[in-house]
């Protein structure tokens, strides 16, 4: 049985979630840097508050009959943008 925990993303308190009318969709502000995201990049991360599981996260989105894809997109989309220093 392993002892590391399961990453528990969140939004870093320097970072805020907004709709920019300007570009017309919502972005992730952080210092020096704009993340424009699409689809339902805003509410996964809605759910990034550090209580909740990667998987918790994707299984709390619709999924309709492909849970296993919306769980591999989910994923994918939170540890990139965890590579690129946006969560924690």
């Amino acid at each position: 049985m392993s002892d590391v925990l399961p990453w528990r993303p969140r939004v870093p308190a320097a970072a805020v979630l907004r709709h920019d009318r300007a570009r017309g969709t919502d972005v992730l502000l952080l210092p020096e840097r704009v993340v424009v995201l699409h689809g339902s990049g805003r509410a996964v991360l809605d759910l990034c508050d550090g209580s909740r599981t990667v998987d918790e996260i994707a299984g709390l989105l619709p999924a309709g009959a492909d849970t296993t894809r919306v769980r591999h997109e989910v994923s994918s989309f939170l540890h990139r943008l965890r590579a690129e220093g946006c969560l924690r």
